[in-house]
């Protein structure tokens, strides 16, 4: 039954036919994840991006064991969740089971994790500092550290995703269904896998393993669909639709600019840089139309974050590695998977845009339509940091119909 109304909860209808329902302007509710990550007691951080994980305040977790703070970065709020959690040294984190499907990154230090379901035997797999790894759908699972220091882990989820949905905790953390078709006990289901293979939507390179023991130093295929040299993979872990992938730019050399709607949030793993995003409509060039005060920056070292499109609508971004060394990052989109997030028909036809200039109808800047500012103040902040650019002039000419440079040329030969 209906509770009894308060005399200011009383609707009434609009008088005469120019007078509107409703209040007109209106502050956003908070959803279930919001109410949860509330009731937790712990930090939460909500920004662009984070210069590093490493620095971001904890406080005691009692439903994990350890100390955390979520992590809900501009334009990812309802499409996944992140958080780091701090495994006490010598010790584990309570053994929990749930309805959303989760990956860590390990930030600092080493130890196991155990897996099981109901009635079934643990398997048990070892990390490291750099391991990437996932748990099955509503399996159980506990963290434990090996040594006698803090471990420190990034935790990606699709916490947000089935909260919202359903909106009731009971049914996401004890729930007894069992998804044996993503967790069938084999016993090599955490084994390291290195074969590369076909994404059989896009072509890419792909790599189907549950466990990725050093995502700081494993091999990467050549791509070079986002600068010179790249090199990128897409690990698809523990049959989720958590997309996410790992890409390597080259020493000297930094992405063009793409556009997309939110959801990606990038995770510096290796090297030092920093990101520039900014609204489409403000243009391909900001800084020469005088609107250089709406790009947003973000500078990171390992482990740091951005998020790529911080608001509504299409956003430009652009990856810059100032280190001495290759600038190294993972992308976490959660189950926002690049491969058909637009809405529409199976089997239609989709261009992969990010990678194809504006020019050709795509969505990347080519580095000879890119604003000036960019190349001038790349290779004046790679240098402070004794550095040296490597974006030669032939970068930016614009190629000639039907050209194909040859693969020696990208790859720096």
């Amino acid at each position: 039954m209906p509770h009894d109304l308060n005399a200011d909860e009383h609707w009434h209808e609009p008088t005469g036919l120019s007078q509107k329902a409703g209040l007109g302007e209106f502050k956003r509710p908070p959803m279930p994840y919001d109410v949860f990550m509330e009731d937790q007691g712990i930090p939460i951080v909500r920004a662009v991006g984070v210069s590093k994980v490493q620095n971001l305040p904890l406080k005691p977790w009692a439903r994990t064991g350890g100390r955390g703070t979520f992590i809900q970065l501009f334009g990812t709020e309802g499409l996944w969740g992140s958080y780091v959690i701090e495994v006490p040294g010598a010790g584990a984190l309570n053994v929990e089971r749930h309805m959303y499907e989760e990956q860590f990154l390990v930030v600092e230090g080493r130890g196991t994790t155990e897996v099981w379901q109901e009635g079934g035997s643990k398997h048990v797999f070892e990390w490291q500092k750099g391991s990437l790894f996932a748990i099955p759908l509503n399996a159980y699972h506990r963290i434990v550290n090996g040594s006698s220091s803090p471990a420190l882990l990034l935790a990606g989820t699709s916490a947000p995703n089935a909260m919202n949905l359903y909106g009731n905790e009971e049914f996401i953390f004890n729930n007894p269904f069992t998804f044996s078709d993503r967790f069938s006990g084999k016993a090599d289901y955490f084994k390291p896998r290195e074969d590369v293979a076909s994404d059989p939507v896009r072509g890419l390179a792909m790599r189907r393993t549950n466990l990725v023991p050093d995502i700081m130093r494993c091999e990467l295929p050549l791509d070079n669909r986002r600068s010179p040299g790249y090199r990128r993979i897409e690990p698809h872990m523990a049959g989720n639709r958590f997309y996410m992938w790992i890409g390597e730019h080259e020493t000297g050399r930094y992405s063009k600019a793409h556009k997309h709607g939110s959801a990606a949030v990038l995770i510096c793993v290796n090297g030092k840089g920093y990101t520039y995003t900014w609204p489409s409509t403000l243009g391909t060039r900001p800084w020469e139309s005088g609107m250089a005060d709406q790009v947003f920056r973000v500078d990171y070292e390992p482990v740091g974050m951005v998020s790529a499109a911080p608001m509504s609508g299409d956003w430009f971004h652009q990856h810059f590695g100032i280190s001495k060394g290759p600038l190294r990052m993972s992308a976490w989109f959660g189950p926002n998977n690049a491969r058909g997030r637009r809405p529409g028909r199976p089997g239609e036809k989709e261009k992969d845009l990010g990678a194809i200039d504006l020019r050709d109808g795509g969505n990347a800047i080519p580095y000879d339509e890119e604003d000036p500012y960019i190349r001038r103040e790349y290779e004046e902040t790679i240098k402070a940091e004794g550095g040296q650019s490597r974006m030669e002039d032939w970068i930016y000419e614009t190629p000639k119909e039907g050209e194909v440079r040859p693969m020696t040329e990208f790859n720096g030969m």
